[in-house]
């Protein structure tokens, strides 16, 4: 599985708009769809931010993240 594709999952989960995970980070909610569709590889940091934001296992993010690096 991508990193984009969990991001997605996650996100959808628990139902929230693209634009409260980007507002969450700090960026804008353009960056965060590049994010989600595979087109812009996020920071160490954010990926971390992530993780908790979706309370999951950070470690597991960061294995996807290297994966797609």
């Amino acid at each position: 599985m991508l990193l984009s594709d969990k991001l997605k999952q996650l996100r959808e989960d628990i139902n929230l708009p693209q634009r409260k995970i980007a507002a969450a980070l700090d960026i804008d909610t353009a960056t965060y769809s590049k994010i989600e569709n595979g087109k812009y590889i996020p920071q160490r940091e954010q990926v971390i931010a992530l993780s908790q934001i979706f309370k999951c296992d950070t470690n597991e993010l960061i294995k996807l993240w290297l994966a797609d690096k």
